[in-house]
Parts: structure tokens; sequence; C-alpha cells
């Protein structure tokens, strides 16, 4: 597949994703059979643009289309996130996913990572704070090859938040960054972050 296909295809399933919300995989191969057709969309789809191209894609469609929304978006996702891991901070919590990344639009939620000794314990705390929480699983940060993690989720100030659960063992495989990408902040990362980033103008 030539690169100039891939990147027809990685803007597609970022509209997809800006614009209704759409998880990656089931928008790159929508994508994928929208502007290939069927048969080769399935013949090619171990060559289909990864998911970083995607975020990239989706990070020009907010600029492009909703420059005037999104900084206030991410603004309140990053300050709400804050706010949570505040109260989780005796649980050492990281922001990831697409909050942390810049790519986050109206239809994302708040992702975070703690490595704790005991899940139970999380939801106990949690449950103690008055929050209606709900469990269920994630796939691991290293891959298909490990097990599922439990996550719990909540909302926040009208914001949907899961928090996946690790092992403390597997905070030593948690690599901070990927080239310059962050890929996890910690409370002060986030701080520095905001900081650094102007208030939107509402």
């Amino acid at each position: 597949m030539n690169t100039e296909v891939k990147t027809e295809i990685a803007a597609a399933a970022a509209r997809m994703i800006a614009q209704d919300g759409a998880d990656y995989s089931s928008a790159k191969r929508k994508a994928a059979r929208q502007i290939l057709g069927e048969a080769q969309a399935r013949d090619l789809s171990d060559s289909l643009p990864d998911n970083e191209q995607i975020e990239e894609e989706v990070r020009l469609y907010h600029a492009l289309y909703n420059a005037d929304s999104h900084p206030a978006r991410l603004f309140r996702l990053r300050t709400t996130a804050l706010q949570v891991m505040e109260m989780l901070e005796q649980y050492q919590p990281y922001l990831t996913g697409s909050v942390l990344s810049g790519s986050a639009g109206m239809h994302d939620d708040i992702h975070l990572q703690l490595f704790v000794d005991s899940a139970k314990e999380v939801q106990i705390y949690l449950l103690n704070k008055n929050l209606q929480i709900e469990i269920s699983q994630s796939p691991h940060f290293r891959g298909p090859r490990f097990d599922d993690v439990e996550t719990v989720s909540f909302m926040w100030k009208n914001e949907g938040v899961h928090v996946e659960l690790y092992e403390q063992d597997d905070q030593r495989g948690a690599k901070k960054k990927s080239g310059d990408k962050l890929l996890r902040a910690d409370i002060a990362e986030l701080r520095t972050i905001l900081t650094h980033s102007s208030h939107p103008a509402q």
C-alpha cells in the first residue's frame, strides 16, 4: 500500500474518530473499506496505517475544523484529569491516551493508570468518595500477549474517567516516552503541561 493511500485512510479514520467518537480499530477498518473496497481492504489489513499516524491526523482535523472549540475542550479535560489525579494522589496516578497527547475531542474520556498492590483497595477508596463505579477490562499497554487489566470507570464533573489498575511490577516495563512523545504523565508533569498551555477563551 503506497503512502498516499495510507494517509487517505488515516485521514478518513480520523474524521470518524473526531466527529462520531469511533474507536481507532473500527474507524481504521471502515475507512479502508470505504477507500479500497471490501475485498482489497481485507487483503491489506496488515499494512493499514498505525494508530500513531491516525492520531496525528486527528490532531490535524481538530486544528483545521475545531480550532475555535478544541483548545477549550482539551483544557477542560486536562484540568478535570488533574482534579481526579489529585484525589488519587496516594496511588501515584498517570494520565495516558488522547487527553495527554492532545488529540482528545468532544467524545473522548479521561484515561488514567495506577500501579498498585491491591485493585480492591482503590475500588473501596472510590466507593468511599460516593462515586458510582463500574468495573470492566482494558487491554494491557504491553499488548495482547499480556492479560487484560481491571478498569474502574466513573463520572467526574460530567466527564467519563477510566482508571486502569496495574500491578506494581508492571511499572518496571512502563515507558514514560517514545521518542519525543510522552506516553504517561504524573501529576507534576500534567501541571507543567497546563501551565504552558494558555487558558483558552470559552
